[in-house]
């Protein structure tokens, strides 16, 4: 029976599950299921690559991600709302800071390794496109009419991290990278398969080729699994918090929940409560019934509410969809004509390839041609995208105002 979200309470462990995380914690033991440092696998056995006391093995794959150029372009993607000049919602590079909080949490609490939580929360949206999941619509349909491939974020991810700046990135952090897409809920998480670079090379294919294997992955980790379900539970509140300042809802009340809570608060600590209940000492990540019940009812209503009213661009939808195919169409020719003075060579080929420091303009541009494209238009924050499409098209009658922090003032 739903019931109003003020109802609802800040739900607590177990007492039996309690004491048991307690005693873990206080001895500093770990899960019997936890990925152990010395277990990683990378593709190169680079000594500097080793794990240290200093500097752990997956705690190498942390400084390594936040050290790339692609990290800074999570401050300026779209989470759900675009054009908007408001510090005040969310963007894509809090989105991964609270993914990686709510994960550690409840992978400290599992006794599982947090530094390899980390590595993931944190390289998990780095393929994520400009306008959030409206763009990734659109790129995956400019692609899929040249290639008869498919574009989704998790892939780009993984071949941001694997094959453009190949940093060595261990194969357990890439699989969860790839596996981690919270948009397929599921009672419980039963690990995946991906236990060699050979397989996560056949997966990331098998994935571009057929739009439907997105919807079979599951991580091979628990890590990975804590990051996927951390991943819903961060954008379900938090979205509804964004949603109220930016005037899309009055209130919660139009949200109904019988056990998670409708506001942020609640949803997080009510998951993570329920996930190490159902989980603590077990070699899944679950949840009960009554939560994955209600989660399911969240994200319906979430779409119904939010991302279908709003529609993650808002009304400029069909104009930025527009945009993309242009843009798409300009930078292909530009790459098949070899226009060097294109901003696809001087911003995107050389600057990938300086900064990578381990592929050249040669190696690279002898790649698939629209996948060099994809690459451009995926590394893109809101306003480069807008700012290359001026530079392309000044005098397109395209015109799309932000809001800004003073929007709601004007007549």
């Amino acid at each position: 029976m739903a019931q109003s979200c003020d109802l609802i309470p800040y739900r607590t462990l177990d007492p039996a599950i309690d004491e048991a995380v307690r005693r873990q914690l206080a001895t500093g033991a770990k899960s019997p299921f936890a990925t152990a440092d010395d277990a990683v696998l990378r593709r190169e056995d680079n000594p500097h690559d080793q794990g240290t006391v200093m500097r752990p093995a997956f705690a190498r794959d942390i400084e390594k991600i936040l050290n790339l150029p692609a990290y800074n372009r999570y401050t300026d993607k779209t989470q759900v709302f675009s054009f908007v000049q408001n510090a005040d919602i969310s963007r894509r590079a809090l989105h991964v800071q609270l993914v990686s909080r709510i994960a550690r949490n409840i992978g400290r609490l599992l006794g599982l390794n947090c530094d390899l939580i980390e590595a993931i929360a944190l390289g998990h949206d780095l393929g994520h496109t400009p306008f959030g999941h409206a763009g990734e619509r659109f790129l995956s349909a400019c692609f899929h009419r040249r290639t008869g491939g498919y574009f989704n974020h998790n892939v780009q991810s993984v071949r941001v991290l694997d094959q453009l700046y190949r940093r060595n990135i261990s194969l357990q952090t890439l699989d969860g990278v790839l596996c981690h897409n919270g948009e397929f809920a599921q009672q419980r998480l039963n690990l995946g398969d991906i236990d060699s670079f050979q397989k996560l090379d056949e997966t990331v294919a098998l994935c571009i080729a057929d739009e439907s294997t997105i919807k079979t992955l599951r991580p091979s980790t628990l890590e990975g699994c804590v990051v996927r379900v951390s991943d819903m539970i961060a954008y379900l509140g938090k979205d509804r918090q964004d949603a109220l300042a930016m005037g899309v809802l009055d209130d919660f009340a139009v949200f109904e929940s019988s056990y998670i809570g409708a506001d942020n608060g609640r949803i997080i600590n009510n998951m993570t409560a329920d996930i190490v209940n159902n989980s603590f000492g077990r070699d899944c990540i679950a949840m009960s019934e009554e939560a994955f019940a209600d989660i399911k009812r969240a994200k319906s209503q979430n779409y119904e509410e939010i991302y279908l009213k709003e529609g993650m661009v808002d009304e400029a939808e069909n104009i930025v969809e527009e945009m993309f195919e242009e843009m798409y169409a300009r930078l292909l020719q530009d790459l098949t004509e070899g226009n060097e003075t294109s901003p696809l060579f001087v911003h995107h080929v050389a600057r990938l390839c300086e900064l990578s420091r381990t592929i050249t303009p040669e190696e690279y541009l002898s790649g698939e041609p629209n996948q060099i494209v994809v690459d451009y238009l995926s590394s893109m924050t809101d306003n480069y995208f807008m700012a290359l499409y001026d530079f392309f098209f000044p005098n397109a009658p395209k015109a799309i105002l932000p809001r800004d922090y003073c929007w709601d003032l004007r007549d």
